[in-house]
């Protein structure tokens, strides 16, 4: 069953009827050094240089919100630039998922990944980075060309890369503290903080989840409003049994798991094995 899946999504990931969506778990196929790959960890790091009260030290948002309001948003920004300075060798997948033919890729994490791949080997994609209010009031989004600079709007590109939490490069943005989702999260029912080339885009897509959990709200609420008017079918990696409030929403979202560990599931699909 779980071979019959994955070869129902190559299929759709290499016509471009589905659109990868990458979670931060990505990062586990990369070898050598790399950026923290979970949100406890990402805390671990921030918290490792300023003092946060020990309740809230492991819970990423609320740290982020603890440095910003006691130290100042320049020391957290400068905290998660430090976290996400080191680059992480790109795994096969993310190599493959960079050639891949997909109108719209989503990848939830900080990290410069997937983007260092498809600068160093295209220049016909564009980037669409998620902006906090706190530096960016009024303004839900930046667009980025190839190159990294900024753009005032987004060319016709035949690859989207749209990171709706921010990213390391190429300027430093970030939602990460509790603020930065508050105000995100007031207007994403509406789909005002979602750019409009996204929404376009997704509606003849379905979503491939690699990479990603959804046993916590904020990976729960983003998936479900980007998801909001796309076309489908959608399956996600999901190699540990779900929790309940994943099973619930796995079902809710008419997701299809897929229970194989991620690096087999990589592995079959840029074909290392047979799927």
């Amino acid at each position: 069953m779980n071979q019959e899946l994955i070869a129902t999504v190559l299929q759709g990931l290499e016509s471009g009827r589905l659109a990868p969506y990458l979670g931060p778990r990505l990062l586990s196929l990369c070898e050598g050094a790399r950026p923290p790959a979970e949100p406890e960890a990402l805390a671990t790091v921030l918290t490792a240089k300023v003092s946060v009260p020990g309740k809230i030290r492991h819970r990423l948002t609320a740290a982020a919100q603890f440095i910003e309001n006691f130290k100042h948003r320049s020391t957290l920004v400068k905290g998660m630039q430090e976290a996400f300075g080191t680059q992480a060798a790109p795994s096969p997948l993310h190599r493959w998922l960079a050639a891949l033919p997909a109108p719209l890729i989503v990848d939830t994490w900080y990290d410069d990944t997937l983007r260092s791949v498809l600068a160093a080997t295209r220049s016909d994609w564009a980037e669409v980075q998620g902006l906090s209010q706190s530096e960016h009031v009024g303004t839900w989004s930046g667009a980025y060309g190839a190159n990294g600079q900024a753009l005032e709007a987004l060319p016709a590109v035949p690859t989207l890369l749209y990171k709706p939490w921010g990213g390391h490069a190429p300027a430093s943005n970030y939602l990460v503290s509790d603020s930065d989702f508050v105000e995100v999260l007031t207007e994403i029912d509406i789909q005002t903080p979602i750019p409009a080339e996204v929404q376009q885009r997704r509606a003849a897509l379905g979503f491939v989840f690699l990479g990603c959990r959804f046993n916590d709200q904020l990976p729960r609420a983003f998936a479900r409003q980007i998801m909001k008017r796309s076309a489908g079918p959608h399956y996600a990696v999901l190699p540990d049994e779900p929790t309940r409030m994943e099973t619930r929403f796995l079902a809710e979202q008419g997701i299809t798991r897929i229970a194989l560990p991620l690096a087999e599931a990589a592995a079959a699909l840029c074909g290392a094995v047979e799927a």
